[in-house]
């Protein structure tokens, strides 16, 4: 496999709730929310923005950032858990967006892992396919909100898209390595039905992603004879503050090489890696011959590692 990690792109709505009125909503106190889960304000997108224009809007941005063409395109893939009817999915309607009349578009329904399954996918596909876009879009807010509320629950999520385009030849960075994973035994664990609240069992989710995520980080680090003290910076699923700390003390790494954006966010599932991984790029990047790796965990449950070396 020969492929290579071109540039990111993001979009966030412009309303932003803090944790003062969204306590409000829920019934409970602002700092036990931070307690909790290390956010501090959340993106809600308007009611006339979708999956799928929040989709185009980090596509649009992904692409300006590489200096690509969007007819220079061999596929489209969006990832989202939120999308707001059963078919057709977000993709069709993205690569439409972009001028695109007959460029294959695959939707993945997942959440939170989305992401980097899209980048695993593009990686195994570029060589046929050429440049693939891959999107991560989720609008939470309306579902986060759901009767009956759960604190636990409903504070964490916000809404906003990232975006990863991946190519056969060029790019920042060469992907290196993967390992992803799923197990349907826990299902129930954490689901979300088209009309109801999401479920999760909170312990579970924190007790299967504490563990899951570092093995399958050491995999990938350790196929390639690296050590955890060579990786520049490890970007995860931005799912909760406490989860990211555990992952860092399980690997023993500092948790400042955590790059981390839940404060202003919140938990934008499938998008949430993407996003943090724009931001990232635009602030330090990728380093010559430095590797990063890429983690994420979901509901599924899917979970995985990518390493990726910057160029």
């Amino acid at each position: 496999m020969t492929a290579f990690i071109r540039g990111f792109g993001a979009y966030l709505p412009r309303r932003t709730l803090g944790n003062s009125e969204i306590a409000a909503l829920v019934g409970c106190q602002p700092e036990w929310i931070l307690e909790v889960s290390g956010i501090e304000e959340r993106r809600y997108a308007e009611e006339d923005e979708t999956v799928s224009s929040l989709a185009l809007n980090a596509a649009q941005d992904c692409l300006h950032k590489c200096r690509v063409n969007a007819s220079s395109l061999g596929m489209v893939i969006v990832a989202s858990g939120s999308m707001e009817r059963r078919f057709p999915g977000p993709a069709a309607t993205v690569a439409h967006g972009l001028g695109l009349d007959s460029t294959p578009a695959i939707d993945l329904p997942m959440a939170s892992a989305g992401g980097l399954f899209g980048i695993v996918l593009a990686a195994e596909l570029t060589q046929s396919h050429g440049n693939i876009l891959i999107v991560g879009s989720e609008k939470m807010s309306p579902i986060a909100l759901r009767q009956p509320r759960e604190a636990g629950v409903s504070v964490l999520f916000g809404d906003g898209a990232g975006a990863c385009l991946i190519g056969p030849d060029s790019g920042a960075a060469e992907i290196l390595d993967s390992s992803v994973h799923s197990d349907g035994a826990f299902a129930e664990d954490l689901h979300l039905s088209f009309d109801g609240p999401i479920k999760m069992d909170g312990r579970s989710v924190i007790l299967q992603a504490s563990r899951k995520i570092p093995r399958a980080i050491m995999t990938v680090i350790e196929r390639q004879g690296l050590r955890t003290d060579d990786i520049d910076a490890f970007l995860l699923h931005q799912a909760n503050q406490n989860l990211i700390n555990r992952v860092a003390q399980t690997l023993k790494v500092p948790p400042e090489r955590f790059y981390s954006n839940i404060r202003r966010y919140g938990n934008t599932s499938s998008a949430s890696m993407l996003i943090a991984a724009s931001e990232w790029s635009n602030e330090l990047n990728f380093r010559p011959g430095r590797p990063i790796i890429f983690g994420a965990f979901g509901a599924g449950f899917h979970w995985g590692a990518l390493l990726a070396k910057g160029i």
